[in-house]
């Protein structure tokens, strides 16, 4: 399976924390130059790439850029930094683990807590938790106030790698969805498409929904679809009933999640024309947690027609998410067949 690694590796590997997007937002302008008919950019730094349709309704598509971080909150009078987080972590998952303080200049930090060796009994048996953990820098409190100040965002530092069939890296959440959405345009110049399409790569969906929100409200959507990741928990241990999807087994699409019941509509539409074309699918419950989705479906007037295409995705949240190339082009697939087919559906509401 053949997918443009090198573009998807740049794009997890550029920094972005939510509410600091900054530098991934540069990466998605650069790469959207010449490939839609209008860019804009609002006050929270949403990006809108609208290609021109021939009808009078409006398709949104929602990919959030930010990645899950966190922000500093405290330097002590040694130099080691307290922080808080942004978006959802796991404590233990940040043991042994490097990061990036984006301060005056990037400065290498470690994830550090109390060594083993010297915790008591109760204490290695207590759950790990967000405030055991603090940054070390190897730098003296002088030189880290230098560059470093209250509130500067911090994110985690790994590679992007290929793993068999797969990639595996940091931040596939949900630079995924951004990678997908940019080989949509590139697959769609030069081509027609039936209503306008709004991509719209967000911000600060890991702490909120906050940048689709806002841009849903701008937009007002006839349909609307989420791009993210979603868990894959086909692993040792897990019972069929809890693997949500499965690597390898082609896109997914939502049926429902924490914050979103996809609109039966859009499910139906989305299921026939996966089949149409040819596209392997499968389908998606996820009780905990939500998306972009949301914000398109609900923040405007009367709501819009909203499904979503989501990536089955190993190890979410943690520097190791793995993915699988043609679930990764199966996305893509599925996304560029709806958005070209949907004036081909009966959206009545009662049918």
């Amino acid at each position: 399976m053949s997918i443009n690694t090198a573009l998807l590796n740049k794009i997890c590997t550029t920094p972005g924390a939510p509410g600091f997007e900054q530098q991934i937002r540069s990466v998605v302008l650069e790469e959207i130059k010449g490939l839609v008919d209008e860019v804009e950019i609002d006050n929270m730094g949403n990006v809108y790439a609208i290609k021109r349709g021939k009808g009078d309704k409006r398709v949104m598509i929602g990919a959030h850029m930010d990645e899950i971080g966190f922000m500093v909150t405290h330097i002590d009078d040694k130099g080691f930094i307290r922080f808080h987080t942004l978006g959802g972590f796991d404590p233990k998952t940040l043991t042994a683990q490097r990061v990036i303080i984006h301060g005056k200049k990037d400065i290498i930090g470690v994830m550090a807590s109390k060594p083993i060796h010297v915790m008591t009994t109760e204490e290695r048996t207590k759950v790990a938790k967000i405030t055991d953990y603090f940054i070390d820098t190897g730098l003296s409190a002088e030189e880290v106030k230098e560059f470093v100040t209250i509130g500067d965002p911090v994110t985690r530092e790994r590679e992007f790698i290929e793993m068999g069939n797969c990639v595996n890296s940091k931040s596939l959440d949900n630079r995924l969805a951004v990678f997908i959405l940019i080989e949509l345009f590139r697959g769609l110049k030069g081509k027609e498409v039936p209503y306008d399409i709004y991509g719209v790569f967000t911000v600060q969906e890991e702490v909120g929904i906050r940048g689709a929100n806002v841009s849903s409200m701008r937009i007002k959507p006839d349909f609307g679809f989420g791009l993210d990741t979603t868990i894959a928990f086909d692993l040792p241990g897990a019972a069929a009933h809890e693997m949500i999807t499965k690597l390898g087994e082609g896109t997914a699409i939502k049926i429902m999640d924490a914050s979103t019941i996809c609109d039966y509509r859009m499910v139906d539409f989305m299921k026939k024309t996966a089949d149409k074309h040819k596209i392997k699918w499968q389908p998606e419950i996820l009780t905990a947690g939500g998306t972009d989705t949301a914000g398109i479906q609900r923040m405007t007037e009367g709501g819009s027609i909203a499904g979503a295409v989501s990536i089955p995705t190993r190890h979410l949240h943690q520097v190791i998410e793995m993915a699988h190339k043609e679930d990764i082009q199966g996305s893509i697939d599925l996304l560029t067949a709806c958005v070209r087919d949907i004036d081909q559906y009966d959206w009545e509401i009662i049918r």
